[in-house]
């Protein structure tokens, strides 16, 4: 079991009773698929964060729009919280059932819905995994390249506004999201946006949802961009002396105008943890995991290119891997590294974090951070999505040890202040959650969180909405 959620994490909030009346007419509606059955309950209380919480009081298996619609226009007469739920794979407490209610998993929602291959769009429901989607597209010739890494929903990668290792590139999904079916917090179904490239009417609905971590309603549908497969592919792996001569590589890379299509840093602790999980034999030593994109005389010029930087700043052992199995195995190890951190430690926590600055700051902000976190004499691992100036530490703890838990969260505190001091973000794409509350207000400013929360109580009145995340009313 995890270690309860520290008090001084915890937003001021309470417990809401779910009435027995509210159970009773969702078991009506969904009878089978209303589920109050504790291990049930618990598994759609928690994420990959290392905090816990009471879980909700009843899980809507839902297969439709209109089954979600019913689920909120029901929360909503009787005031109770809706979390909705993917796969479970965000980090930062977004699905914990805080002030209780009803968890709405829309997994089942799994359905690709139309692909519009002619004007490079897709339209799907909330369920779909970005895995699923390319697995479906495949034949068009097409493919969806935002990858955060997990096999995360399309539902729940907009509401986070998740990007991961394609970024550098292809954009966030703020970019790539062209327009939102969603089901407000009374029950009512909304289309945001169209499958134009652009417009000018109106407010832009898509990007404020987009991000809104389920505070302002439940995503149904998703329109998305498509983007033609590469003629060619190319991965290299590249070690260095220091994680600086990594980094100065790729602040280089970018500011000349390369356009890699990935560059993912991994620290020699990370290095050694996914060749233990994954039996892989790289060298132990700050590591850079690029790919690039294009034509094979565009990719050859590319690579060429940053391999001449890379041996500039020391680095060795440039590998290529030009065939799916190679990358595959590849980036395979590289997505596996939360889990091969979390095997090294048996029994441990992960509290990870991420920040994003300016690339020119990269170094000033990774440097720094890495120093304070081995003379914390905490376990952790590193890796960044270095291109466009993201990175992750996550700090190993005991569950069981108080004392572990605060001296991680001081050294996230102090990352954190470190990305802002040098006009970077708290969150670069996992989101506020429960985690990075107390970092919004120091990042945007009280007016900004404040225009927030009239937007939410225009949109929300009830409050029901995922209520305690991004900041408390």
């Amino acid at each position: 079991m995890n270690a309860p959620l520290a008090e001084h994490l915890l937003p001021e909030i309470h417990q809401r009773e779910t009435p027995a009346a509210l159970i009773d007419a969702l078991k009506t509606r969904f009878a089978e698929r209303c589920s109050t059955a504790l291990v049930v309950r618990e598994q759609h209380g928690r994420d990959e964060s290392s905090f816990a919480a009471p879980p909700p009081a009843a899980v809507i298996f839902a297969e439709n729009t209109a089954d979600v619609a019913d689920a909120v226009k029901l929360a909503s007469e009787y005031g109770v919280p809706v979390i909705p739920f993917g796969v479970g794979s965000s980090l930062e407490g977004h699905l914990l059932a805080v002030q209780g209610g009803i968890s709405i998993d829309v997994s089942r929602m799994n359905q690709v819905l139309h692909i519009n291959a002619e004007d490079l769009t897709v339209t799907v429901q909330p369920g779909v995994t970005r895995k699923q989607l390319n697995e479906e597209i495949k034949s068009t010739g097409l493919f969806f390249p935002i990858d955060p890494g997990a096999d995360a929903t399309l539902g729940g990668m907009s509401a986070t506004r998740a990007s991961g290792t394609n970024a550098v590139r292809y954009g966030t999904m703020r970019e790539n999201v062209l327009a939102l079916e969603v089901v407000t917090a009374s029950g009512e179904v909304i289309r945001t946006g169209t499958r134009a490239k652009k417009s000018s009417a109106g407010y832009d609905l898509t990007r404020l949802l987009v991000g809104s971590e389920g505070t302002l309603g439940v995503i149904t549908e998703v329109t998305v961009k498509l983007y033609p497969l590469p003629e060619a592919i190319s991965a290299a792996i590249c070690s260095f002396p220091s994680i600086e001569a990594a980094v100065r590589t790729t602040i280089e890379t970018i500011q000349l105008g390369v356009p890699i299509a990935r560059v993912e840093l991994i620290d020699a602790n990370t290095v050694r943890m996914v060749n233990a999980h994954s039996k892989l034999g790289l060298r132990e030593e700050p590591m850079l995991l690029m790919e690039f994109h294009g034509s094979p005389a565009g990719v050859k010029e590319q690579a060429e290119l940053v391999q001449e930087l890379a041996s500039g700043h020391g680095g060795q052992a440039f590998e290529w891997a030009s065939t799916p199995e190679e990358r595959t195995r590849l980036w395979t190890a590289r997505h596996n590294a939360y889990f091969a951190a979390i095997q090294s430690k048996p029994g441990c926590r992960a509290i990870s974090t991420d920040t994003c600055v300016p690339i020119s700051r990269l170094a000033d902000c990774l440097l720094e951070s890495v120093a304070e976190a081995d003379a914390s004499g905490i376990p952790y691992f590193l890796v960044g999505h270095v291109g466009d100036g993201n990175f992750h530490f996550g700090y190993l703890i005991d569950p069981a040890k108080p004392e572990e838990r605060e001296t991680a969260e001081a050294l996230n505190h102090k990352l954190v202040a470190r990305a802002l001091a040098l006009e970077g973000t708290c969150t670069g794409e996992h989101g506020v959650g429960l985690h990075k509350m107390d970092f919004l207000v120091t990042e945007t400013g009280a007016g900004a969180v404040a225009m927030m929360r009239s937007i939410k109580r225009a949109l929300d009145p009830k409050n029901i909405m995922n209520p305690g995340k991004i900041f408390t009313l």
